[in-house]
């Protein structure tokens, strides 16, 4: 591996990467390494120190090429673990004129989605849980919080709210909370739908894989029945990176 690393990061190779500051021959040099496979998705580089070493360049040189890297998603720094090398991300398209569930849309599109559960709970609404799903202080919504993955790629952290009444065990629901709503005939009809720009804290871009501060997108979803009775509340936190919202626009009729 070593002597991998000595190629991968050789002065002969940051010559051959055309004119140019250095840090931009060093990531052209990291570029090229991740595209031909010699280092793949979840490697670690080796320390800065060591590939100033390798290239004979300063460390702020290394920093600045891994700074760019970083920012453009090709690798992530990991709190206390050191930097890595990403999986490519493949941009998901979503048009906003339809009303289904991520389980749903990433099938359409042949992905395999999965979610990893990071909260199932019953518990006395909040303010805002009461006011947006028309809740009394003594009843109780369902939470479920969850990593929403595709073809093994982190894409969403998702918190959805659902009264008592419509869910009330949270742990019915396995892949799809939609398909449990649809069980239970309590499945929504139409939604409003915000969308807002963001920048990632530490626990999300570490459940995400990307870096802190990296652009975001916060949704806030208010679903309801065809009576209009709010039936769920979901808060989103999509990756910048990763996701397009699609709307399709047509002349008004004044």
């Amino acid at each position: 591996m070593t002597e991998d690393l000595t190629r991968i990061f050789s002065p002969e190779r940051m010559l051959a990467n055309g004119t140019g500051p250095l840090y931009i021959k060093l990531r052209r040099s990291l570029e090229d390494a991740v595209r031909a496979g010699a280092l793949k998705h979840g490697d670690a580089l080796p320390a800065e120190r060591d590939i100033a070493e390798y290239a004979a360049v300063s460390r702020v040189t290394v920093r600045k090429a891994i700074d760019n890297l970083v920012a453009d998603g090709l690798l992530v720094r990991r709190h206390g673990s050191g930097t890595f090398v990403t999986k490519p991300v493949s941009k998901v398209e979503q048009r906003l004129s339809q009303l289904t569930s991520f389980t749903e849309d990433m099938a359409r599109r042949g992905m395999t989605a999965r979610s990893e559960w990071l909260h199932k709970g019953i518990h006395t609404p909040s303010p805002d849980e009461m006011m947006i799903l028309g809740l009394a202080a003594d009843t109780r919504v369902s939470r479920l919080s969850r990593l929403r993955i595709a073809d093994d790629q982190p894409l969403a952290i998702e918190h959805a709210s659902v009264s008592g009444e419509f869910l009330p065990d949270p742990s019915t629901v396995t892949t799809s909370l939609y398909a449990e709503l649809e069980r239970r005939q309590v499945r929504p009809v139409r939604a409003v739908q915000r969308i807002s720009a963001t920048n990632m804290k530490e626990t999300d871009a570490g459940l995400l894989g990307v870096p802190v501060g990296a652009a975001g997108l916060s949704i806030e979803r208010i679903s309801y029945l065809g009576s209009g009775r709010a039936v769920e509340f979901t808060r989103s936190l999509y990756r910048g990176d990763a996701y397009d919202f699609v709307a399709e626009l047509t002349i008004g009729v004044s």
